[in-house]
């Protein structure tokens, strides 16, 4: 596994890279930066990585997920519900691809706001 860190709004946290296709895909373009969006308890952003949508993506996942959104070419960090959440777990508004996992508690996340810039770095790229 890939151990990247993601920092938003001076706010850092550990996470890790899945071996697929799409998370090389990713950890080839890496670092990379972006614009949050916020969707209820998910946050996506732009990623310059085209991928298709793999055979395995699905719509519910699990808090930390970090997956890849073929549809908007969009990283995404999921934390909680989702305004199309059926029970509990986040939800994705269409089928994302695994890409990965959050190893540090995702309740900051909570915090972010639109517009913040977030990025993304391999874990060894960090000064």
């Amino acid at each position: 596994m890939n151990q990247i860190t993601i920092s938003v709004e001076g706010v850092s946290f550990l996470a890790e890279l899945n071996d697929s296709e799409t998370a090389q895909k990713i950890s080839e373009a890496l670092p990379i930066e972006g614009t949050v969006n916020v969707w209820g308890e998910e946050i996506y952003f732009d990623i310059p990585v085209s991928a298709d949508q793999a055979s395995d993506a699905r719509e519910e996942v699990e808090v930390g997920t970090l997956a890849y959104w073929p549809v908007g070419s969009a990283l995404c960090i999921f934390f909680g519900r989702t305004p199309v959440s059926t029970g509990e777990k986040p939800r994705a508004y269409s089928p994302v691809n695994i890409v990965g996992q959050v190893i540090d508690d995702t309740e900051p996340l909570k915090a972010v706001s639109n517009g913040s810039t977030i990025r993304i770095t391999r874990l060894t790229d960090i000064n």
